[in-house]
């Protein structure tokens, strides 16, 4: 509608905010024209309401009474229905919400406030003029907000983690909105702590504590006191710790301006030292004089060891190694205050896959703080950087399950003061000549530290009363501690069993484990797994089986089901009966793992049944994963174009997901497995799956800004496409090798791989592939600020998505082609561009695309200066990302954001919403992180006071 001029906006919106309610024509003229109205203000008012009359009504005749805006008690009344007004919808579901808080009910509650809240666009009235706006009775609308959004963190501290995270974007715009509201900021520090969120909570706490002294001269109230100290008591002990990487320096000793305990200073990053040792065993026995060696090893070192320390702990499988070198880690941890790292290399993993060392490096830098972003390009540069942040620390390392020297060599310290703990089955020869490594080669348990080992799993008593039997189980199970952890395990199941029962058992299934017959006390230790194994029912030990040679590290319960073709609620038992067998086990609730030895136990039975059964359950899991992750793909993005699958196999269990958030959530706890199994399908496997899984997980690594593990699984596509000879595989694969190049700046091998792309699917007839491959041209070219090449490609592609009638890849063409008009400084075509890109998404329900519009809008109205226009823009892009949980660009609105209020002279909004985005970018360990840095450090330097920005 056309509401005329300023001043009828303004009657329109002090009638809709006392919508129901008579305004009388003084307070009209008060709102219009304040203290100074003109002569003919009354008669001014009565126009504007007969213009407004006609446009509400446009049927109603000439002197006829009006139903909507009617005269009476000496004014006009809007009357309008309650579902017809967002502002009456708000105030009956935070009616609504109180009464149902009342009776106990707090998610209820808080759902209805999320529901309320959502009508807010930004403030009220915000597209009439300044000075009517600033009237009190448009504040007081405002005020109405602010007490919901209270509200609503008040019910959702009742109603648990997940509801105080979705109330938490409308909490910290309202705390950047009213900065020195000390309830509001109280609300956010509880809300953050409780959604595990403790270090930010504390952040919020020294900014608004900051702004309070500078700009009112007072110490934070009661209000605040009480947060913070609910927050520290949350918190687990933290410690001072070097910051690692570009996030600054350490904050000297006595700085003045140092941060409190578990607060970032600053221009310093406090850091918790990682502990990531394994949990020690309670009932760990025996091992006495290896442990004495260990306490004389480290006693002759000294407190401060001139060397570094390093000590090989060797032995056959299952002698316990890594039970050993974790107890002995958690005697002496207290010895390395900077920390423990921890890294299984699977030196010796049934399938061959060892860790290589530049994983492993990786997975240091991770624990030791480093986001991925700063990790450099190859082996010798990542080893550098981890010697570096070492140098002068003193950090206990375990090294677990190393196949070689070589294995570990790139993962040794430079420099004196840490403890490197190394396992292996092979003996470390060049570690101890080469490096001067203190070596202990376990061997089997004593017979009396066996019959203690049963004595403290089992108790006393029962090896006590039966000492020839406890004494021949200890002989059948060859003293391993592995063999006898599992016999134990069905003793403590079966409390009735004789112990002389338990040893004729053992007895009866004594045999040798052929893949291991260069290891004699193995087949005892095979003798215990046949001997669980055979207790099984016949679903568990199916299951067993096919889960042992093809699990992952972690298994879900999904992946397992479709390993035995069943449905999950058919595995559930199975499953938990191997975990009381000690054969599995349940990692986190839900997950599954298996140990090494028991996994080649599993995969040689596996082969005793032909191999077929295993080789289709291998395929279903592979099916299990694809599926999955395109579910996920497709409910993260439903509307972008994507590659078809064929049917999974029958019995494999495909995940759903109802909302963007448990997709998300799925891709990002699966990542590991996913990325290992593109890697091994096309080492190892036939690759269809590899190259299809690749190109499925594209905009989800790009978004996460993975760039290494995009560039190795597009790689892999390539050549798995390749083998195949499949030219649609080799088309798409080519496509999205070529966009990591580009991300990579590598603009040669990119556009070699395009121009690839684009004959192949040209050859194949899909105009909506070449369109796409155009597009993904026209980014690259914006990228180098080729802006005339970019909409040349972008008006082929444009005709390409018309032909083959997908509406909204020539609406995401139009949003690229306006943002491409701001690149070259055309911000009207822009937003002529971009609203038409919104209007069509809108009308598909395609919530990506027009989230991305409105971020284009934002932008162009903030390169035209129109800052509040960009803002609300931004404002509604924020929500629908934050909706659909597209955690990269809600990181890249926030930066927009601040972008706006900076040039807008708000540092304060500036440093608010960059921290924001700082954050998540941070926590995926994305390499744009650095720009947003970037920015807030430069903010700092040139603020008149930088403790007020609270960075």
């Amino acid at each position: 509608m056309d509401l005329g001029t300023p001043k009828r906006r303004g009657l329109l919106a002090l009638l809709l905010v006392q919508a129901g309610h008579p305004v009388a024509v003084q307070d009209i003229v008060d709102v219009l024209w304040g203290q100074d109205p003109p002569d003919s203000a009354v008669n001014v008012v009565q126009r504007h309401v007969g213009a407004l009359r006609r446009l509400l009504e446009p049927d109603l005749r000439a002197g006829g009474d009006s139903r909507r805006l009617v005269r009476g008690s000496g004014g006009y009344r809007l009357e309008v229905e309650p579902d017809a007004l967002d502002l009456l919808r708000f105030r009956g579901l935070r009616r609504h919400a109180g009464r149902v808080a009342k009776t106990g009910d707090p998610e209820r509650a808080t759902e209805l406030m999320i529901e309320a809240m959502a009508l807010w666009r930004g403030p009220t009235a915000l597209g009439i003029t300044s000075e009517t706006r600033s009237h009190p009775v448009f504040a007081a609308v405002d005020q109405e907000h602010l007490a919901a959004v209270k509200e609503a963190a008040e019910y959702a501290r009742g109603a648990g983690a997940d509801f105080g995270a979705r109330v938490l974007a409308p909490l910290r715009q309202a705390a950047a909105q009213h900065p020195l509201d000390e309830a509001l900021h109280a609300w956010l520090i509880e809300l953050l702590a409780a959604t595990g969120r403790q270090a930010e909570a504390l952040d919020v706490h020294r900014t608004v504590r900051t702004r309070l002294a500078d700009d009112l001269g007072v110490d934070p109230g009661p209000e605040l006191a009480a947060a913070q100290q609910s927050v520290l008591r949350q918190s687990p002990e933290r410690r001072a710790a070097v910051p690692i990487g570009r996030a600054g320096s350490a904050v000297p000793e006595g700085d003045k301006d140092a941060a409190p305990p578990g607060e970032s200073g600053a221009g310093a990053a406090a850091t918790v030292p990682p502990a990531q040792l394994p949990t020690d065993i309670p009932v760990f026995t025996g091992r006495n004089g290896d442990l004495d060696r260990f306490r004389r090893f480290l006693s002759a070192a000294g407190e401060r060891p001139s060397t570094l320390m390093i000590s090989v702990i060797g032995g056959m499988a299952g002698v316990g190694k890594t039970t050993l070198a974790v107890h002995w880690a958690h005697q002496v941890a207290h010895r390395f205050p900077d920390g423990q790292l921890f890294v299984n290399l699977r030196g010796f993993h049934p399938a061959d896959s060892a860790m290589h060392p530049s994983v492993a490096v990786r997975s240091l830098l991770t624990g030791l703080g480093v986001p991925a972003r700063d990790f450099p390009g190859d082996i010798d540069a990542q080893s550098s950087l981890y010697r570096s942040l070492l140098a002068g620390r003193r950090v206990l390392i375990v090294l677990d399950n190393a196949r070689d020297a070589e294995q570990i060599r790139p993962l040794l310290p430079g420099g004196p003061g840490s403890l490197v703990i190394v396992t292996s089955r092979n003996r470390l020869y060049g570690l101890v000549a080469g490096e001067g490594a203190h070596a202990v080669t376990l061997d089997l348990l004593s017979d009396e530290e066996a019959l203690r080992f049963l004595s403290r799993r089992l108790g006393a008593d029962r090896v006590v009363n039966e000492p020839g039997a406890a004494a021949e189980i200890t002989a059948l199970c060859g003293r391993l501690p592995l063999a006898l952890a599992i016999v134990s395990a069905r003793a403590i199941l079966n409390p009735a069993h004789s112990l002389e029962s338990i040893a004729s058992a053992l007895r009866e299934a004594r045999g040798g484990l052929e893949g291991f017959a260069v290891e004699p006390p193995l087949a005892d230790a095979r003798s215990a797994f046949s001997w669980s194994y055979y207790a099984l029912t016949a679903s568990a030990a199916r299951m067993f089986r096919l889960f042992s040679p093809h699990a992952r590290s972690e298994c879900p319960i999904e992946a397992a089901a479709s390993l035995a073709g069943q449905e999950v609620c058919q595995v559930r038992a199975p499953l938990a009966e191997l975990v009381r067998a000690h054969l599995l086990t349940e990692t986190v609730p839900g997950r599954f793992g298996c140990h090494e030895l028991l996994r080649a136990y599993g995969a040689e039975l596996g082969r005793e049944d032909g191999g077929e059964e295993s080789t289709a359950a291998w395929r279903r899991m592979l099916d299990h994963y694809l599926h999955s992750a395109y579910a996920a793909d497709r409910a993260l993005a439903p509307s972008r174009e994507r590659i078809e699958l064929r049917a999974p196999a029958p019995g494999v269990t495909v995940m759903r997901f109802a909302e963007q958030s448990a997709a998300a959530d799925w891709l990002d706890a699966n990542r590991s497995v996913l990325l290992s199994i593109i890697e091994q399908d096309g080492r190892e496997g036939t690759g269809e799956h590899c190259w299809r899984l690749a190109v499925t997980l594209e905009l989800y690594l790009d978004r996460s800004g993975c760039r290494s593990e995009q560039l190795a699984a597009q790689t892999a596509a390539v050549s798995a496409a390749g083998r195949l000879g499949d030219t649609h595989g080799l088309a798409h694969a080519h496509r999205t090798l070529a966009f990591v190049y580009g991300r990579l700046e590598r603009w040669d091998e990119a556009g070699s791989h395009l121009t690839r792309a684009l004959e192949l699917f040209a050859e194949l007839g899909d105009r909506v592939g070449e369109g796409r491959v155009r597009r993904y041209q026209a980014f690259l070219a914006n990228c180098r600020g080729r802006n005339g090449e970019a909409l040349e490609h972008y008006a082929v592609a444009s005709v390409l998505y018309r032909t083959a009638g997908h509406r909204n890849g020539e609406a995401s063409i139009s949003n690229e082609v306006g943002w491409t008009y701001i690149l070259m400084g055309k911000f009207d075509e822009a937003l002529e561009e971009c609203g038409r890109a919104l209007a069509v998404h809108r009308e598909t329900g395609d919530r990506n695309g027009e989230a991305a519009a409105w971020d284009s809008l934002g932008y162009a109205y903030h390169h035209l200066h129109e800052y509040e226009c960009a803002l609300l823009c931004y404002d509604r892009a924020l929500e629908l990302y934050r909706a659909v949980r597209d955690r990269y660009l809600e990181a890249d609105t926030l930066t927009h954001m601040g972008d706006t209020h900076q040039v807008a002279g708000r540092q304060v909004g500036a440093a608010l919403f960059w921290r924001q985005a700082l954050a998540i970018l941070d926590r995926m360990g994305h390499p744009e992180a650095a720009d947003v840095r970037v920015k807030l450090e430069k903010l700092v330097s040139t603020a008149d006071d930088g403790r007020l920005l609270g960075v």
